[in-house]
């Protein structure tokens, strides 16, 4: 299959490019290049550098005949959507819409989207949530997965284009960008290779359910065989919180640094876990890689990309 990329330049969408060209199908990747890296495309994918929201994006279309798109390109900050909600809207739904019109144009036969799991809740009424949860985001990031969610269901209902949603836990691995404020592991691990202090704002006893890329990964190969249209959680049901990954990503890269914390961030959501059953249940997915063992890896990661990532 000829399958776009939205973001395959990224942290995620480029392991997904490597998954997809490994089992045969032709890649095309779409990245800004505003938090994706060169380095991360597989030289066999057929890359453009554009956004999401350009014009241009239809002549990916016309050229490269595209049969699925797998739409991961967003802004991903929570708190930049918070202070600047007006630009996270026109990445994240206006961005989707240009993608989904080019998409319906050119007759896409699958639309797989990267959701969030965590964001797209808000504070949880249980432990783990499933996708029957009720949907109560706090953030604008949150608001414009879940308004991307109607739109595709839109989409389908209107124009036939069938959709696979994935809503991600927190993802971490290697090729994380430790630059931004998301994405606690890959900061950690930089401030500790750098010698700087690294901050768990509060006491460090709020709550991510942290799932290794490689397995997200997996599930976006599984996705590319659903039919018709679904939504599934993408996570491992386990509550890790900050103080932990602290404790194991120093343990692995500096053992003396202190630990340090600084005021809560204010409106930051205390605990977050989601359920994984209804994607083992259907398509027989389940992670794989424990905590401790995708920690170690990420900081083996780390320490030897480290003048790179500089």
């Amino acid at each position: 299959m000829n399958i776009l990329i939205t973001g395959g330049a990224g942290f995620i969408g480029s392991h997904i490019a490597d998954a997809y060209i490994a089992e045969g199908h032709r890649v095309v990747i779409v990245d800004n290049l505003s938090g994706g890296v060169l380095g991360n495309i597989n030289p066999k994918a057929k890359f453009y550098q554009l956004d999401v929201r350009s014009e241009k994006l239809e002549d990916v279309f016309q050229k490269e005949k595209i049969d699925v798109v797998n739409h991961l390109a967003a802004q991903m900050d929570v708190r930049r959507s918070v202070s600047d909600p007006k630009f996270d809207a026109s990445v994240n739904v206006l961005g989707g819409l240009n993608l989904f019109e080019s998409a319906r144009r050119h007759r896409v036969k699958k639309i797989i989207f990267s959701s969030t799991g965590g964001a797209i809740y808000g504070e949880q009424d249980y432990f783990p949530a499933d996708e029957e949860h009720p949907m109560r985001p706090l953030s604008p990031y949150g608001i414009t997965k879940l308004c991307t969610e109607k739109y595709l269901f839109f989409y389908h209902a209107v124009h036939g284009i069938p959709h696979v949603i994935l809503r991600y836990a927190n993802v971490y691995g290697p090729r994380q960008n430790p630059h931004g404020e998301a994405g606690v592991v890959a900061i950690f691990c930089n401030k500790m290779l750098k010698g700087e202090q690294p901050v768990i704002n509060g006491d460090g006893t709020q709550t991510r359910d942290y799932t290794y890329v490689g397995d997200v990964v997996n599930a976006n190969v599984r996705a590319l065989q659903v039919e018709g249209s679904n939504i599934f959680n993408v996570g491992t049901g386990v509550e890790t919180d900050v103080n932990k990954l602290f404790l194991e990503l120093r343990r692995h890269l500096h053992p003396s640094c202190p630990e340090r914390h600084a005021p809560a961030k204010a409106g930051e959501q205390q605990r977050s876990v989601i359920s994984f059953k209804k994607i083992e249940t259907l398509l027989g997915w389940k992670p794989t890689v424990p905590l401790e063992e995708g920690l170690r890896l990420t900081a083996d990661y780390f320490k030897k990309n480290f003048i790179q990532a500089e």
